[in-house]
């Protein structure tokens, strides 16, 4: 799914524009639905449990003149509220701080209506500098709609931002009109990637944030999010010969590392009945992002300490 910094796709006669935009916000307000959204596939997990995006994800649309490179950061982690996962909290927020350095316009995603400690503490990293748009998310779920002019009025106080988006990102309308909203502000320069690139991160990369993802789902609030996967190999094999209907397959052995015992019999759950379910659930979906058989293998192993762990952490993919 990832392609390589290309350049074509563009109308030649017409001045290509290309910018990076981060997204951010508190855990959980919607950044990878949005993220998703706005390239129209696709790249990054989403959860009700927070801090399900751990890494810096980037998303690509290429639309007309203008590609948008989308990045999509772990939620500011303002209260470290989980004994053991000191490393890893500071892991991502490095990854936010530092993402936000580099960009061209700055999302900053909150819940319509609402404004929290939480949201304030992510308030205080936005860089004075550059623009940055407030996006009000989940608007479907505001009541009153009359109260949400004055609200928005009220967030100016909190930080000069240009721009004001209230939108539901699951709405398809909605993110095409944010990106019509984004475009002057993308650089007048050549693109990064070729037209068709949805991502930069690997298919191997994805394996791993899928079985993630299929992981908290199905485990719901039992399992600790002190809980990670490693993909152990990853192997393509090529069309069978002759076989005008083979496409190749995947070969994906992967492990789920938990923090205790308990929490392995957790993930396996009853005669290894949720386990299967999460390697059925991921191995669907991957085959249809992929568009080839999936051959997935999930084992358990128990690494306590492993989220203080600042060496483990990057054996683990964490930068």
């Amino acid at each position: 799914m990832a392609r390589k910094p290309g350049g074509e796709g563009a109308a030649p006669d017409v001045p290509q524009r290309c910018g990076l935009v981060a997204i951010i916000g508190r855990p959980n307000v919607g950044k990878s639905t949005l993220l998703n959204a706005l390239v129209g596939q696709k790249v990054s997990i989403t959860s009700r449990k927070a801090q399900t995006t751990r890494h810096r994800i980037t998303g690509i649309r290429s639309e007309a003149e203008t590609q948008f490179v989308f990045v999509d950061t772990p939620g500011f982690q303002t209260r470290h509220t989980v004994r053991g996962t000191a490393a890893l909290n500071r892991n991502l927020n490095k990854t936010v701080q530092a993402t936000l350095s580099d960009v061209d316009v700055v999302l900053f995603l909150v819940e319509a209506g609402r404004f929290g400690p939480d949201d304030a503490k992510v308030v205080a990293l936005l860089p004075k500098d550059k623009p940055v748009i407030l996006v009000a998310n989940k608007l479907d779920l505001v009541k009153n709609r009359e109260e949400l002019f004055p609200w928005l009025q009220s967030m100016q106080a909190h930080h000069p931002f240009i721009e004001f988006v209230p939108l539901s990102a699951q709405k398809e309308a909605d993110s095409t009109r944010l990106l019509e909203i984004l475009k002057p502000y993308m650089p007048e320069q050549g693109w990064w990637y070729d037209a068709e690139a949805l991502t930069d991160r690997t298919d191997r990369f994805l394996a791993s944030e899928i079985v993630r993802e299929k992981l908290f789902r199905l485990t719901g609030d039992e399992l600790p999010y002190t809980s990670t996967v490693v993909i152990d190999t990853y192997t393509e094999e090529p069309p069978l010969p002759g076989n005008k209907k083979s496409k190749g397959m995947t070969r994906i052995a992967a492990t789920i590392i938990v923090e205790r015992e308990q929490h392995k019999g957790m993930v396996i759950g009853d005669k290894g009945e949720r386990l299967k379910r999460i390697g059925t659930e991921a191995r669907t979906e991957l085959e249809r992002l992929m568009g080839v058989k999936v051959f997935l293998e999930i084992w358990v192993k128990v690494r306590s300490g492993w989220a203080d762990d600042e060496a483990r952490l990057r054996t683990y993919g964490y930068e």
